[in-house]
Formats: C-alpha cells, structure tokens, sequence
C-alpha cells in the first residue's frame, strides 16, 4: 500500500511539472532604444523589457528569467551566426535651407560609403528631414531633394540605384522635438538605413 502511495504522489508531482513548450529570449535592439514584447498566455499578459529576458511558456502560462548576452550567445550560436547582418543607420546633417552636407557629415561620408559598400547586396533607404521653419510644402520637398542629393553620392562611388529608395518626411519626424519657425541643426538630415 505504502508502495502505490509513493507512485501516486510520484505520478503527481510529475504530472505538475511544467516543461515549456516555447521559448521567447528578447535580443538588444540595434539602435540601443527600449523594446519589449509582451506575451499573451492562458489569459495573462507577461511583459519582455529587458535584454536577454527569456519566458518559457507552457499550457499554464510563461515563466520569465533573466539572461545575459554571454549565456544567450552560446545557447543560440548557430541561430545568432544564421541571421542577416544587422542593419545599420548613418545620419548625416546639413546646411540651414540646402541640401548641402555640414563639414563633418562631408567627413563621415567616406567611411559610410565604405561601410555600404562591405555589405554583399544591400538594400538602403534613405530618408530626407528637415527642421521647422519653413512651411510643410516647403520642408517636404527639401527634405526629398537632401535624400536625392545622397542617394546621387552613394551610386556615385559604385551602389546601383535600383537598391537605393528616397523618402522625405520633411518635419514630421524631429530629432529634437522644437515649435514652429526653429532652427534646430540636428533635424536638419538624412538617416541611411541599411540592411
């Protein structure tokens, strides 16, 4: 009899065992902002916000565990060494109301182009912004003649056109959120996305 108890219990505490059925581990975002992920599990929410985070999730829900970049590496090389290059963002800035490069964008513009072009098959999009004085008319199509003027520098030095897209936003996507009628130096550029 004491036998069958030993095994009943065994069986239960068995049976309790949760083993997960998926692992979701949350990466470092390129760009070093915040990101986070929330997962959805037997009707509660767990939240991801942290680098390295992982949550094992079964049928009673996740279970979170911190990480670190060392332990997830080894874990996951083959996976982490499988993926596409990491996609990169330059940003360039420019003369008050032209679409000229300031000095020291002219300077980085070596070394990015070189970057670009170390990358097999790139795909870019470059967008164009400006900063708020002018009118939105105006600034939109600024910001598309910055984002032309670099795309013509990159096919320039050897990146074929039809890999290269243009976009303007004019102001609608400050860099250093201003009023009206301000000339901010930083929302006065072009980012060039690359992956």
């Amino acid at each position: 009899m004491a036998m069958l108890i030993w095994i009943a219990c065994l069986l239960a505490a068995v049976s309790q065992q949760r083993t997960p059925t998926e692992q979701i581990t949350l990466l470092p975002s390129q760009d070093g902002k915040a990101s986070a992920v929330v997962i959805t599990t037997a009707g509660v929410d767990t939240v991801l916000d942290q680098p390295y985070q992982t949550a094992a999730i079964d049928s009673k829900g996740a279970t979170v565990s911190a990480g670190n970049g060392a332990d997830i590496g080894s874990r996951y090389a083959s996976t982490l060494t499988a993926m596409p290059q990491r996609a990169a963002v330059f940003t360039l800035y420019f003369v008050t109301d032209t679409d000229a490069l300031v000095p020291e964008s002219a300077a980085r513009l070596a070394d990015i182009k070189a970057q670009l072009a170390s990358r097999p098959a790139p795909e870019i999009i470059v967008i164009g912004h400006t900063d708020t004085v002018a009118k939105q008319v105006y600034n939109d199509e600024l910001s598309l003649r910055r984002a032309a003027t670099v795309k013509q520098m990159l096919v320039e030095v050897g990146i074929e056109a039809d890999r290269i897209a243009v976009q303007g936003r004019g102001k609608r996507e400050l860099l250093v959120p201003t009023a009206d009628g301000v000339d901010e130096p930083r929302n006065r550029r072009v980012e060039i996305r690359v992956r």
